[in-house]
């Protein structure tokens, strides 16, 4: 099964200008997430997709491949659909968030999973167990419910589900930012407008949900640390500083 990786990364980011070329130990961000989608085997190639030259410059300076892009796009998923056109030989393909240096080698695993299985499901993503102390009523922390064959009922900034009842592990996990397309789906979800719950929560991925289209959720064992903001950026210096996270 013919597998591409696509990392959109753009250099103008309201929150954190420039985040792609942030140096982490020595190496720009933007390199440290390709090393890590490079780490798959299941991946038989991996591109970074931007509309900026210093961010090409950075990947052809560590030796990655890199395409150009328009620079109209509205979303990273219509950045990889120009990029997938231009591939005509992969039947699935994979959007890796640009923030997302930590990436460990389950979760790109799982992501792809039901494709070679040849399940061909029209698109993946991955959550991992939700922390209910720090994360549920957490805005930043994605919540996404799942269905008893995982797939994904809705995805929520908001403290999902409303416990009115004590429940036993309830299927609510901590979502992380990694999907796959199957290469038809792709064209046509980058094609349908933004949706209603899409504007109103800011994600994505809902406008999916909204159409009628399924999302299949693999579970992983561990949360992805990504870097937002500045803030988040110290606070992972700090992490390898003292131990915590390691390169």
């Amino acid at each position: 099964m013919p597998i591409l990786a696509v990392i959109p990364a753009r250099y103008a980011s309201t929150r954190f200008p420039a985040k792609p070329l942030a140096m982490i130990e020595g190496k720009p961000m933007i390199q440290r997430v390709y090393e890590s989608a490079s780490r798959c085997k299941f991946f038989s190639e991996v591109i970074v997709a931007t509309d900026d030259e210093r961010i090409a410059h950075a990947v052809q300076a560590f030796g990655g491949k890199v395409e150009l892009t328009r620079t109209e796009h509205q979303t990273g998923t219509d950045r990889i659909a120009e990029v997938a056109s231009r591939h005509p030989n992969y039947n699935v393909i994979v959007n890796i968030q640009g923030d997302q240096p930590f990436i460990p080698l389950e979760a790109l695993e799982k992501l792809v999973e039901p494709y070679l299985r040849d399940e061909l499901p029209e698109m993946t993503t991955v959550a991992c167990p939700l922390d209910m102390l720090s994360g549920y009523r957490d805005e930043h922390t994605v919540k996404v419910i799942c269905n008893q064959k995982h797939r994904a009922m809705y995805f929520s900034r908001a403290p999902i589900p409303f416990f009115r009842n004590a429940v036993h592990n309830p299927p609510v996990y901590h979502h992380i930012g990694l999907y796959a397309f199957r290469r038809d789906f792709l064209f046509f979800y980058a094609m349908l407008p933004p949706s209603p719950l899409e504007q109103a929560e800011s994600l994505e991925q809902l406008r999916a949900l909204e159409n009628g289209y399924t999302i299949q959720v693999g579970l992983i064992s561990t949360p992805i640390f990504e870097i937002n903001t500045p803030d988040d950026l110290a606070k992972v210096h700090l992490l390898i500083k003292t131990g915590a996270l390691t390169l």
